[in-house]
């Protein structure tokens, strides 16, 4: 029998569609392993929702493989220490995974092939993060004209269905126990609100065949909180329960023009572009004027930003989005940019903190996307909003119909009728338990532009 090869698993937990399963199939029997490693990222070890979100991926992987004559082996620790120990047991010389482009994964790369023979491939993005130039051999820093030069590309290749069976070595090498990574949140546990997700390969399949159903009406819909037009793919995607493939040619497949939904993909690996080409872009101002914005510190701010955090803020809008984050680890796309606008522009937060608040709370947590998002919002980004565009989120609510959105997630308000529940400060319908304002509008606006006169050049 051929030496054991193994599967190194982590953004990328499926078997369809699979590069590196299926490339590591031809080597030999096949040890797909997970490590869970908090050492490599430091501080940006995965959040609370996305370790509850990693468990159930975790075992239905786990059942997948096991349906297939495989199985999935857990190991905890620094993948480039674990990784080389693992085949040494097992006598593997062969490491086969899919390519990763935050700056902590390419480092781990590095290091891991430093001691085995690692070889990558590529199957997270539609287009290889770095392949899409410039006429002058460069990146593009703009989304528009990548994704242009990204469209000539597309569709990608015929995604590969799961493989039937997964040879096996002979031995089994131990494997940790998923329980006992204490993973799930349980004194309290504040994930009751998370039961809609179904997280796996299955839960992605169910979860893109019910928006193709509804894809048609996701131009109007991605934008009104009420109706949820979103394709809720975003965790799927992130943990690589589904390619980026797979939801391409799925939706393009569909009558109908679905361009709209089609360049939120594009942007999804623009964003991987921006971290490639600037890897600390998560904690690093894109333009470097925003460096010296006058923020308020977060010591000075901190009674806003727990009412940012706990859906206090007076703004029925930013309230109900940042309480259906912590209940379902999940908000709007439309709400997202109003309640990240709110934070850095009405309360003049650094963004940096929002985007800590959110790698914690939010199943799709993601490196790129939310460095990028947050500092287009901000306007420091190197493709960007500008920072005097200040979201009005009372005028935002009403222009997108979110009424029932904020009776569902505001339960004060539910009882406010027709236009009054956007602002009921100003029809003088306020219910005595919910907060006034903690800032009017055109003060915080005032105060925004104020700030920003010490960074315009």
């Amino acid at each position: 029998m051929a030496a054991p090869v193994i599967l190194w698993l982590r953004r990328d937990l499926r078997l369809a569609d699979q590069a590196a399963l299926l490339a590591a199939m031809e080597e030999g029997p096949v040890v797909p392993v997970y490590v869970l490693d908090d050492e490599t990222p430091k501080h940006r070890k995965m959040g609370g929702a996305s370790r509850w979100w990693l468990h159930h991926s975790l075992k239905r992987l786990d059942e997948s493989l096991q349906e297939r004559g495989s199985r999935l082996i857990l190991r905890r620790g620094a993948c480039a220490e674990v990784l080389p120990k693992l085949a040494e047991e097992i006598r593997a010389t062969q490491v086969h995974a899919l390519h990763h482009y935050e700056p902590w994964w390419r480092n781990a790369e590095k290091a891991v092939a430093e001691r085995l023979d690692l070889r990558l491939h590529d199957g997270n993005y539609l287009v290889p993060p770095g392949t899409i130039r410039t006429g002058s051999d460069g990146i593009y820093k703009i989304y528009t004209p990548f994704m242009k030069a990204l469209w000539q590309h597309m569709p990608p290749a015929e995604p590969h269905d799961a493989p039937d069976h997964i040879a096996a070595p002979g031995t089994w090498p131990k494997s940790e126990r998923l329980a006992d990574w204490a993973l799930l949140p349980t004194k309290p546990d504040w994930a009751k609100g998370f039961a809609d997700w179904r997280p796996g390969e299955a839960g992605a399949a169910r979860r893109l065949q019910a928006f193709e159903e509804h894809a048609e009406e996701y131009d109007e819909g991605r934008n009104l909180p009420s109706v949820e037009g979103s394709s809720r793919l975003s965790p799927h995607l992130h943990f690589g329960e589904v390619s980026a493939a797979q939801v391409w040619n799925r939706i393009s497949s569909l009558s109908g023009d679905h361009n709209t939904y089609l360049k939120e993909l594009v942007w999804r690996d623009y964003a991987q572009n921006i971290i490639l080409a600037y890897p600390e872009y998560g904690k690093v101002n894109g333009k470097a004027q925003f460096d010296a914005l006058p923020w308020r510190s977060e010591r000075e701010a901190s009674d806003d930003i727990a009412a940012w955090k706990e859906g206090r803020t007076g703004y029925p809008i930013v309230d109900a989005g940042m309480r259906q984050l912590w209940t379902t680890g999940w908000m709007h796309n439309r709400v997202r940019m109003i309640a990240a606008s709110f934070l850095v522009k009405h309360l003049l937060v650094d963004w940096r903190v929002g985007d800590a608040w959110f790698w914690n709370t939010l199943v799709d947590a993601d490196y790129a996307s939310n460095s990028v998002n947050w500092q287009w919002v901000m306007g420091s980004g190197v493709d960007a909003s500008m920072f005097v565009r200040i979201m009005a989120p009372l005028a935002q609510s009403a222009k997108f119909d979110a009424g029932e959105y904020i009776r569902q997630w505001v339960p004060e308000l539910a009882g406010i009728p027709g236009v009054a529940i956007h602002d009921p400060d100003d029809h003088g319908c306020r219910p005595e338990d919910y907060p006034k304002k903690i800032i009017g509008h055109r003060e915080a606006r005032e105060r925004a532009l104020s700030a920003y006169k010490h960074i315009k050049a």
